[in-house]
This record gives structure tokens, sequence and C-alpha cells, in this order.
């Protein structure tokens, strides 16, 4: 039971409790509490003293909007901004509580009478924009995903294809947000005509950025992967005689699937970094947009509240890189580098 729970937390790259396990189990002390120590005492030492050091740091740097905030300052606007988005959400609680009142007394004056709720439009609040953020970078992923690995697929298989691709790869691989930013505004604006859009413009435009920006490492890494696969596999499949599709699905995917995954990590990071960028130049809704607005605001708290997310995004970034590693140990049955 215990090497299943310890096999289980190295696949979720939660290594650092697998001496607690082995403590558990009666393992030698002195050498699970070193590895204990190396594998979680270290990290949080050093997390303690960066934030030792900007504490300190931090009160020495004087800006236009008053003293730099330290870690202190900062938990204090995240706190803020958590009570916010509670006052925000008991507001909208009210709001629809009315409608449901008012509506209900219209219908026992007259049980025919049409009744409609209103949505909410109060600002969006920090935890709003979160949401946000994670669903237009998530679509992003998704779109760009769908693109790259048949894409890379087809490429890994076939050497003529792949070099027909290979120069608009090169071209297309370096090109900033910033540039496709303008360009994508003004194909969406054109093309997403309707009088009840299902979605915002702002929202596809990011989401198409990102699908452009996004889509490179995945479609590299998988084209490297199938072309790597050892030849006497594919053979074999056509020896047999199976379908192009069952090579594809039962031999050329599962073989490449490490790199692949490797691909969907760099692919998803680098998406959630384009997306904070476009929803700052294009002031589209999400974080990169909040961080803009507070700039913007040069109030005393701004600093406070740019600072929250700017760990905010740090912390999503890790939390989504930590989610690809897992799935990438679930699905491929090989431990990711760096768990």
């Amino acid at each position: 039971m215990s090497n299943k729970l310890i096999n289980y937390l190295e696949t979720a790259g939660l290594n650092w409790m697998v001496p607690v396990v082995r403590l558990c189990r009666g393992e030698d002390a002195r050498e699970q509490a070193t590895e204990l120590f190396n594998k979680a005492g270290l990290p949080l030492i050093a997390l303690l003293v960066f934030l030792l050091v900007w504490s300190v740091g931090a009160s020495q740097v004087k800006t236009s909007l008053g003293v730099l905030p330290g870690p202190a300052a900062v938990w204090q606007q995240a706190v803020n901004l958590v009570d916010e988005h509670q006052i925000e959400r008991a507001k909208a609680d009210a709001f629809y509580q009315r409608q449901e009142v008012r509506n209900a007394a219209k219908l026992e004056r007259d049980p025919t009478a049409e009744v409609r709720i209103r949505d909410y439009t109060g600002k969006p609040t920090f935890i709003d924009q979160i949401g946000t953020s994670l669903l237009t970078v998530f679509t992003g992923f998704v779109l760009a995903s769908l693109i790259a690995i048949p894409v890379g697929v087809a490429c890994g298989l076939s050497p003529t294809l792949y070099g027909a691709i290979s120069p608009l790869v090169q071209i297309f691989k370096p090109v900033s947000p910033l540039a496709w930013l303008p360009i994508v505004t003004m194909v969406v604006s054109a093309v997403y005509i309707s009088d009840d859009p299902l979605f915002q413009k702002s929202f596809i435009t990011s989401a198409v950025t990102v699908t452009l920006c996004s889509l490179w490492p995945t479609l590299i890494n998988t084209a490297v992967a199938v072309a790597s696969i050892d030849k006497d596999w594919i053979n074999v499949g056509r020896v047999i005689r199976l379908s192009w599709v069952t090579q594809v699905f039962r031999i050329a995917i599962p073989a490449a699937l490490p790199m692949m995954f490797t691909g969907l990590r760099l692919s998803l990071g680098v998406g959630w970094m384009v997306l904070i960028a476009a929803e700052m130049l294009a002031q589209n809704p999400g974080l990169g947009k909040f961080v803009w607005d507070e700039f913007q605001n040069g109030s005393s708290d701004s600093l406070g509240r740019i600072m929250v997310a700017v760990i905010t995004i740090g912390i999503i970034g890790f939390l989504l890189d930590w989610l690809m590693q897992t799935l990438q140990g679930l699905l491929s049955h090989q431990k990711p580098a760096g768990h």
C-alpha cells in the first residue's frame, strides 16, 4: 500500500512527501529526515530568506506612489482584494434576490405576466479576472493543441511534409504576440459579427493570439518525437496490415508521448505569458488588464495590488506546469524531468 502511495506522490510531483511516508513505515529515520530537509526544508529556508531580503530592500525603495510594498503590505492588499470580491458577490446576490422578489410579486398579481432576470453588471473583481484569464488561456491552449498535435504527427511520419512546413514554422515561431494582436483584433472584428454573440470579441481575440503563439513548441516536439520512433515499430505495423489511423494511435502517439508532453508544457507556459501581455495591450478582461488598470490608477495601494497580481501570475504558471507534469506521469507512465 505504501509503495503505491509513494508512486502516486512521485507521479504528482510531491516528492517532498515521500520521506514522510517512509518514516511512517519505519525506514531509517536519519536518512529520511535528511531527504525531507533537502526536499522541503531547503526550499522553505530559501523562501524565508527571499521574504527577508524583500522586506528589508523594499523599505529602501521610494517611488512616485510611495515606498515599495514589502511582504506584509502585499499580503494586506491580497486580503483586501478577496474582501472586495466577497462584497461584490454579496451585491450580486442581493441584486438577483430583489429581482426574484419583484418578479414573484408581479406573477402573483398577473400569472400571465412576462418576467425576466437581468444580468448583474458590476465591476469584475480580481478573483473574477483570474477566472477569465484561466478560461482564455485554456481555450487558446486547447485550440493550439488540436492544430499542433495532428500536424506534428503528420510531419513526423512524412519527411516530405515536414520539409515543406519547416520554413513556415521557423518564420512564424519567433513572432511576438504584440505583433499578432493588431492583426488578430482586426480579423476578429471583421469576421466575428453577430447580434447575439456567444463569446465576447475580446475573449476570441485573446484566445486566438494565445493559439498563434503557443502552438509551435507542441508542433515541433511532436514532429521530432514521431520522426525519432524506431522504424521497426512502423514496419511491424505495416507487415500486420494496420491501417494508417491505427498506426498513429497505437504506435506513433504512445511512443511520442514524453516529448509531446514536453511540448505541451512549453506551449502552456508560453500561452500564459502571451495572454498577460495581450490583455495588457488590448485591454481585454483578465489579470493583464487588472495590472494595467492599477498602473493607470496610481493610488497608494496600486503598487501592492500589482505585486499581488504578479505573484498570482507566477503561482498560477507554476500550478499549470505542475498539472501538465502530473498528466504526463499519468498518461505516459514516465516520470517527467524535474519530478
